[in-house]
């Protein structure tokens, strides 16, 4: 295996905390333990049933013990590899690293590249925190208006050059498609224009597509960098969203491949599988099995995709409605569960009636005061005054596997009692808050 390059100084001490999301959703069990009403609505799970066709995928494989290689059971690496064939991206199983997660293999390429990357602003909380844990630097870009997880490309640029300018190497750009915490789309033309800004200052771009099969709309333009860019293009994907098992931690990364691939691709996969093989060693076996057959994609996994994402829609839809008509802003979901309303237009009224001033405070406020979970924009990257929230709604399904399959299989879930009162609830304290 090839060796991996570490960086040459030695990096401060960095404070390690619990990632706010899972922060956040244990003071909600917590609350919840002591009888407190909670409304969930900061954790990132999909808060869905796993199919009984998976159940007993996994039980049959509950004898896999063994290791196996560290790049994933031959099965499922075809099985991925057809999974991005069918979307349009080529890909030879060879290229195909398994995990414990995407998460680790986010982390485990950051590792293998060694060098400062490039983030959204806003972006998912894990993406820094592990640039910090490594030794290198988040350097966060603003996104477009509406166009959530991909950097400006012309303040990437900009970014490169004054990273450069300071001593600092940005060696990679991180894009998340749909995003997460906002909830929307990049158009394909930003897609491209960062592609361009990729190769014009040689970094590797890793595309987070865990959201994928969760646009609302099937029919929307959607491109992956590593079709116009599969040379440098990392692509990380899981089963956490799309089939709600984020419990089962599996993952996949299709790496750059080619002819055409450049020296700070060279070489990754092996680095990739080098780092796994200290950390992880191999991914469950019988949960790569189970994962396989899901990849395959299945006429009865298919049809449940495509059930997880109207519900997602027709919820998300609701609840923008809500804050809309309280005079709260936002951009309009588009994908997954996540909503980003905006509190901007709020600020005297809340500083003058509750003394909030940050995002973080009216996060709280809302925890203390309505037992309402969320996660303020601070989290993601962006300054503490600015009063923007990501709302999650992927726990109001249902309190039962009974009601979140009466949901899934519902033609209005909207009038659904639990799914009803939540909506009322979330009414209830914006009227309150605003007096």
């Amino acid at each position: 295996m090839a060796a991996i390059a570490m960086p040459t100084t030695a990096p401060a001490r960095i404070p390690i905390t619990v990632s706010a999301t899972l922060a956040a959703n244990e003071a909600l069990a917590a609350r919840r333990r002591r009888g407190e009403r909670v409304l969930p609505l900061a954790f990132g799970e999909a808060g869905l049933p796993v199919h009984p066709a998976l159940r007993e995928s996994l039980a049959e494989a509950a004898g896999r013990n063994a290791y196996g290689p560290v790049a994933g059971l031959a099965s499922l690496r075809e099985a991925a590899a057809g999974y991005w064939e069918r979307r349009g991206l080529p890909t030879d199983p060879a290229c195909v690293v398994c995990g414990p997660g995407s998460k680790p293999l986010l982390y485990g390429v950051l590792l293998a590249l060694s060098a400062d990357v490039a983030v959204p602003r806003p972006s998912w909380v894990s993406y820094a925190a592990q640039a910090a844990m490594i030794g290198t630097r988040a350097h966060f870009v603003p996104t477009r208006p509406g166009q959530g997880g991909v950097p400006d490309p012309d303040l990437l640029d900009r970014a490169v050059i004054a990273a450069h300018a300071a001593g600092r190497r940005i060696g990679s750009v991180i894009v998340t498609l749909p995003d997460n915490p906002t909830g929307t789309l990049a158009a394909p033309a930003t897609v491209r224009e960062l592609c361009a800004v990729a190769a014009e200052h040689d970094l590797i771009i890793i595309s987070d597509e865990i959201y994928r099969d969760l646009i609302h709309d099937p029919a929307a333009p959607f491109i992956s960098p590593a079709t116009v860019a599969p040379e440098r293009t990392v692509v990380t994907t899981a089963l956490s969203k799309n089939l709600a098992l984020g419990g089962w931690r599996i993952g996949v990364a299709r790496l750059p491949d080619g002819d055409q691939v450049p020296p700070s691709a060279g070489r990754l996969r092996d680095r990739l599988v080098s780092i796994g093989s200290e950390i992880w060693s191999a991914p469950s076996g019988p949960i790569q099995q189970a994962a396989a057959y899901a990849f395959g994609e299945p006429p009865e996994l298919v049809e449940r995709v495509a059930r997880s994402r109207r519900l997602h829609a027709t919820v998300a839809r609701a609840v923008a409605a809500r804050f809309s008509a309280a005079g709260v802003a936002g951009p309009v979901p588009r994908a997954a569960f996540y909503l980003y309303p905006d509190f901007g237009p709020w600020r005297e009224l809340l500083r003058a009636r509750h003394g909030v001033t940050s995002g973080q405070g009216l996060a709280a406020l809302l925890l203390d005061r309505y037992g309402a979970g969320v996660l303020p924009a601070s989290a993601f990257g962006e300054d503490s005054e600015a009063l923007r929230l990501r709302v999650a709604i992927g726990l109001l399904y249902g309190s039962s596997d009974e009601q979140r399959e009466a949901a899934l299989a519902c033609a209005d879930p909207l009038a659904l009692p639990w799914i009803s009162a939540a909506l009322t609830g979330i009414e209830d304290i914006l009227v309150d808050l605003r007096g």
